[in-house]
């Protein structure tokens, strides 16, 4: 019998609290919903942080190669040789591996992973209707990537770049689900797949078929607990791309607009993974296919007078994390803390095979198949950190986050349990002394463990820090 397929989701910018199963009632997630009920859900699942303002990139290399976030290479904009990938991994185990959509990883780590693909996207945004995807390249030789910044979409309009691989009329996530589902219908082989495929929904320009953009109205949509009109203090992210996306101060009727049309985008991309789901289940796949669904960072959009992810708070470092398939346990909440970097073990635990040498992430398999844990395999605490500007550790139910540069230092520590909107700082309270010297000495082992300490932003993190 063949082994189980992987079929990975991964959705850009999509916060942890924006699947309707999950709680979120505004949102209509109803294929996301059939995944959670019919697999274990990681309710407590994060990202480090990251090293640059496009946390997104990081966060993939991580996914991809299961190393933590001090240990990856020019902040994930490439992967080196030696850092094995997932789908390198999969192919030795006779796999054979599509990848689909955003790779913001380097063209030659992507030929590396894999061994077919289409609507190849090098690069972080762009306009979702006007996508400069390549095809695939088995040579791995491609001729172009593009930056992350809407920078790249006004010199392509200038410069008449790639203007023949433009696809005029279609949505980005339609574009890359429509490859998907015709790449599945020609699946007939006796190898098990690894199919990838990585929107770019719901990331900004928040624009979708008229449908779905009339779906939420605004007026209707909730206004976050933690909603303030500007950020209590500056800590150097004001002027980053995400932040300048609404105007300072914050209004309540910009914020909901920015959820009302987050939310549609998320419906229309839950409608394209629904696609793929009803393509695994028509071509008698579905029942022996491991799907892993997963946002690759979280995301403001109001909360804390923010709109971005360059943070440490839960809106940003938080994600949604969902394994469905053959031997896992149907709807189940795990809270766990874990990472998605824990994603490469679980996937090497749960087919068998045997995991690289320098996978630094901790197999999730236990939780998702019921077996008997080490009290071992779960982490008790979690660390972050955004470049120079701050650095953070939870756990115990608390998170303490530091921040330290040009804009002077702060300290912030909140209860996560009673205060999941992180409103109250304990900081200054007296009674609370003691804790936050123990989890400023944790934040310290943190670092080293994490190797905190050699990289150029780190050493201005900790410069900043001890003066």
């Amino acid at each position: 019998m063949k082994k189980p397929n992987i079929v990975f989701i991964l959705t850009d910018d999509q916060r942890f609290d924006t699947i309707g199963a999950l709680g979120n009632k505004e949102v209509k997630t109803p294929y996301m919903d059939l995944l959670v009920s019919s697999g274990v859900a990681f309710t407590n699942a994060h990202i480090p942080g990251g090293t640059c303002g496009a946390v997104c990139m990081p966060s993939r290399a991580m996914i991809h190669t299961g190393k933590t976030l001090f240990h990856l290479a020019d902040n994930g904009s490439y992967i080196p040789e030696d850092h094995i990938l997932l789908g390198e991994v999969l192919q030795k185990a006779g796999y054979d591996t599509c990848g689909i959509g955003k790779w913001h990883n380097s063209p030659a780590a992507y030929a590396r992973s894999f061994t077919s693909g289409g609507e190849i996207f090098f690069g972080g945004m762009w306009d979702h209707w006007n996508i400069p995807a390549c095809d695939f390249d088995p040579s791995g030789e491609y001729d172009y990537s593009v930056p992350y910044t809407t920078d790249a979409f006004h010199s392509r309009v200038v410069n008449n770049m790639i203007s023949d691989h433009i696809n005029p009329g279609k949505h980005s996530s339609n574009l890359f689900a429509d490859y998907a589902v015709n790449w599945l219908d020609s699946q007939r082989g006796d190898n098990p797949f690894f199919l990838y495929t990585a929107f770019m929904a719901p990331h900004d320009p928040r624009t979708m078929p008229e449908k779905y953009l009339k779906m939420y109205e605004p007026e209707t949509v909730s206004l976050p607990e933690n909603f303030r009109e500007e950020h209590l203090f500056e800590y150097g992210i004001r002027n980053v791309r995400d932040e300048v996306l609404a105007p300072y101060p914050r209004t309540e009727h910009e914020v909901r607009t920015h959820l009302a049309e987050y939310y549609g985008m998320i419906t229309h991309l839950d409608d394209q993974i629904g696609r793929i789901i009803e393509k695994l289940k028509s071509i008698g796949e579905y029942e022996n296919s491991i799907i892993i669904l997963a946002g690759d960072n979280g995301l403001a959009l109001g909360q804390h007078g923010l709109f971005g992810k360059q943070s440490a708070y839960e809106h940003s470092v938080r994600v949604p994390l969902i394994f469905s398939g053959p031997q896992i346990k149907a709807n189940k909440l795990c809270s766990d803390p874990c990472y998605l970097l824990d994603i490469f073990p679980t996937i090497c635990d749960a087919l068998a095979i045997d995991k690289p040498d320098g996978i630094e992430g901790n197999s999730l398999y236990s939780q998702i198949s019921g077996e008997e844990m080490l009290k071992d395999d779960i982490r008790d605490t979690l660390y972050f950190a955004y470049a120079e500007l701050l650095r953070g550790v939870k756990r115990g139910g608390y998170k303490l986050i530091e921040y330290a540069g040009e804009h002077g230092k702060h300290t912030q520590l909140f209860n996560i349990e009673d205060d999941p909107f992180e409103k109250n700082d304990l900081a200054e309270h007296e009674d609370h002394k003691e804790l936050l010297d123990d989890l400023r000495q944790e934040l310290l082992h943190q670092r080293e463990l994490w190797d905190d300490t050699q990289t150029p932003v780190s050493q201005r993190f900790w410069e900043a820090y001890n003066r």
